[in-house]
Formats: C-alpha cells, structure tokens, sequence
C-alpha cells in the first residue's frame, strides 16, 4: 500500500518542516518580546512603533509576507541574508517572514499577560529605586511568561500549521513535496492521510508538554 512512497524524502520534508518551527519560534519569541516591551514602554515613540506594527502585521496574509520576503526582499533588493545558493536562501527567507508575521501573535499574548501582573508590584519596584528596564526584567516579565505559556502554546501549534506556506516559495517542507506527490501518484486520500498524521505528531505532543508545564508553572493569585 505504502510503495508509492519510494523516491519522496518524507521525513527530510518533516525535518524541514521542525527546523522551521525551531528557528522561527526561537526569533518570534525574542522579537515578540521586544514588541510587547515597546507597547507597554513609556516612550511614545516606542509605544507607537509596537503598536502600528502589530495592528498591520498581523492584518498581512501570510502567504503575502513570505512571497514578499522572495519577491521583494531577495529579487528587487538583493537581500540574501548570507547565503548562497537558492535553497538556503528561501529557507532563511521564509524563516524571516514567519518571524515578522509571528511575533505580532507573542506581542499581543505576552502583552495581555503583563496587564495580569498586579500595578502593586510594580509601584513597589519603582519605590525601590527600579527603572522601568529592570521593573519589566525583573518583575514583570517572568510573572507574564508564566501566564500566557497557554496562549503561547496555541501560538506555537499555530506556526507549526504555518509552515506550510513557505512552500510558496520553493521551501522543501512537508506541504511541497505533499503537493509534488499529489500530482505525481494516484493517491489522494492517503497522501494527505499521511501528512495529516504526520502534523498531528509534531503538534499533539508539542501540546500535551506545554499544557503540562502551564499547570506547573501558573501563577496562583
């Protein structure tokens, strides 16, 4: 039943599809964290720039972020990121792009976990001598991490599933060679039975952990 498989790297299409989700979770965390610094920054400035962003980033399509990083980025303005050849460029391209579009969704979840944090103890930082930077290293941050591992999880599940469109620029993952042998061979159903299954590995348990360690590490009020 399964010959047809012979000739498709299925599981290199997986791992590109993992090496994705990993390189892309890791940048949106740490940009989406910056984001939500901004947001809740007293600088207008800065408050402003988050603000905007988030509000039209994650207005974009998808699809429309990741074919830009391609067209626009890579062919009108030469931006290869340090690679060389054609794959490597449109892997760290489309890394690129589910970072921008991603972390606007980390802005907003870890901004709302920040607002749980009591105003106390913020006033109480501040009246003994923190600046804002070490109130929200300090005080702020680690409690609105441990608040929103939940929604960040969703968040994570939903990169996953979102990997899929960089296979709108030439990314050897899981959804291109799903379509490659879709138009190859004569098995429709089970094609995508395979692919399905193979997502719900990577999600379900990647679910399941985080679930476990939300419980483990909320806060209790």
């Amino acid at each position: 039943m399964f010959d047809f498989l012979e000739g498709y790297d299925l599981l290199g299409a997986f791992w590109t599809t993992v090496q994705l989700t990993v390189y892309s979770a890791i940048g949106s965390l740490i940009w989406g964290t910056l984001l939500a610094a901004m947001r809740v920054s007293p600088v207008p400035l800065m408050r402003g720039f988050g603000t905007v962003y988030v509000n039209i980033v994650r207005n974009i399509p998808l699809t429309v972020i990741i074919v830009f990083t391609s067209l626009g980025l890579f062919q009108t303005l030469g931006v290869s990121l340090g690679a060389e050849d054609f794959t490597t460029i449109n892997f760290r391209l489309a890394v690129l792009g589910l970072i921008a579009y991603t972390s606007s969704f980390v802005c907003e979840a870890l901004r709302s976990g920040i607002n749980t944090v009591p105003l106390g103890q913020v006033e109480a930082a501040r009246a003994i001598g923190l600046n804002f930077n070490q109130t929200l290293r300090l005080i702020v941050l680690p409690q609105a991490f441990r608040s929103v591992v939940g929604p960040l999880t969703n968040v994570l599940i939903a990169l996953t599933k979102n990997t899929t469109v960089a296979a709108a620029i030439g990314v050897a993952e899981a959804a291109l060679l799903m379509r490659e042998m879709i138009e190859n061979e004569a098995q429709l159903i089970l094609i995508s039975a395979i692919f399905a299954f193979g997502f719900i590995c990577l999600t379900l348990p990647t679910g399941l952990f985080l679930g476990w360690i939300a419980k483990k590490v909320a806060v209790k009020r």
